[in-house]
């Protein structure tokens, strides 16, 4: 199973950037999209952005994937 995660541009060298959600860290591809910059959100998906986001958006789905794993994460207590 594969998943996209919203996450924040904070720095950008080129086509890459580094990415950040919930306090992680990652380096991504920005070659397809076009007019990124540091603060936008994007949809990551196997290192690359693949989407950009408005920020309501990504939060929504942030706070969606964390509710997530916090009710996974209580099945197996």
């Amino acid at each position: 199973m594969c998943l996209a995660v919203p996450m924040k541009v904070i720095e950008i060298n080129g086509y890459l950037g580094m990415a950040e959600v919930g306090g992680v860290k990652r380096e991504i591809n920005l070659m397809l999209l076009d007019d990124i910059k540091i603060g936008d959100y994007v949809i990551v998906h196997a290192g690359s952005a693949i989407q950009k986001l408005d920020e309501a958006e990504a939060e929504k789905t942030i706070s969606l994937l964390k509710e997530m794993v916090e009710k996974t994460e209580k099945l197996w207590e």
